[in-house]
């Protein structure tokens, strides 16, 4: 199991940015997919992207290309997201996940990643 631990949300007004971020442990980056999701209240828990950090290949959802970007530091073993043009509708809490294995379609299938950090909330006004 990954071990991983989210930071870096608050809330910002709409046009805003953040940088998500998640420290892990416990895996070797080369081997290892790795993603945010999110879930609004009320709401089930979707994909935001995801990056096999062994390759460097990343995948977003379509309701954030062009304003979100994945990235990973393998010497700080640490995932961000870089959420920028911040929309109300994005208010929400953010995880980190991961299983072992090059990211594989479907991307976002929740029942593949096998580690999920604590979530850090992210809220945006209007």
């Amino acid at each position: 199991q990954v071990q991983l631990v989210e930071s870096g949300g608050g809330s910002v007004e709409a046009g805003g940015s953040l940088r998500l971020s998640c420290r892990a442990s416990g895996y070797t980056y080369s081997s290892i997919c790795m993603g945010w999701f999110r879930q609004a209240p009320g709401k089930e828990r979707e994909g935001v992207a995801v990056i096999s950090p062994g390759v460097g290949s990343t995948f977003y959802a379509d309701s954030v290309k062009g304003r979100f970007t994945i990235s990973h530091d393998n010497a700080k073993s640490t995932l961000y997201l870089q959420v920028d043009i911040l929309k109300p509708e994005d208010t929400a809490m953010y995880y980190c996940a991961a299983y072992f294995d090059y990211c594989r379609y479907p991307l976002f299938l929740k029942s593949r990643f096998r580690s999920w950090g604590q979530g850090t909330q992210v809220t945006v006004s209007s």
